[in-house]
């Protein structure tokens, strides 16, 4: 069973919906990348996610809502933008946080999930959850995760050892 297969069986078909996501931002023809712990997916053990994290160019969130409407997902408005299919699991996330916007210059493609994509470089993703990791609005299973995502780049790349908090290194 591929990595795609078991995605979409555990997500009810998220992996169609990351899928058709990808293929609308490639036709915007505008810079985009996928964040968070999907991302880190394309560096590291790959670990399970119910969200698919994206930077666009600020300019374009407003179409791209519409576009996804249009294509029956659910747009909702919680820590960002959210957008889901009824009946998958799988929660599409667009950031609205402009510290993001940078990280779109230095996107790569990879493969993620059986889908050609953008992914942002791994010292973006790194920064992305050292904020994520420190915001107290975010839940604690949210930054407990944010921490493990952290951890899972670190174990693979040592260089980024250094880096974490030290209250984090320390639980290594």
């Amino acid at each position: 069973m591929t990595a795609r297969e078991i995605y979409d069986l555990a997500l009810r078909g998220g992996g169609n919906d990351f899928q058709a996501t990808v293929e609308l931002l490639e036709r915007l023809g505008e810079p985009w990348c996928l964040i968070g712990g999907l991302a880190i997916n394309a560096y590291a053990e790959p670990v399970y996610t119910a969200d698919a994290d994206f930077v666009i160019v600020s300019t374009q969130l407003e179409f791209v809502c519409a576009e996804l409407a249009g294509l029956g997902f659910t747009i909702s408005h919680h820590f960002g933008v959210n957008a889901q299919l009824p009946g998958s699991s799988l929660i599409v996330q667009f950031t609205t946080d402009p510290r993001y916007q940078d990280f779109l210059a230095r996107a790569t493609p990879d493969e993620v999930l059986g889908v050609q994509c953008r992914v942002a470089a791994l010292t973006d993703l790194f920064q992305g959850k050292l904020w994520a990791a420190a915001d107290p609005e975010r839940r604690p299973t949210k930054r407990a995760k944010d921490e493990l995502d952290l951890l899972r780049i670190a174990d693979t790349y040592p260089k980024y050892l250094p880096l974490l908090p030290p209250a984090l290194r320390a639980r290594l």
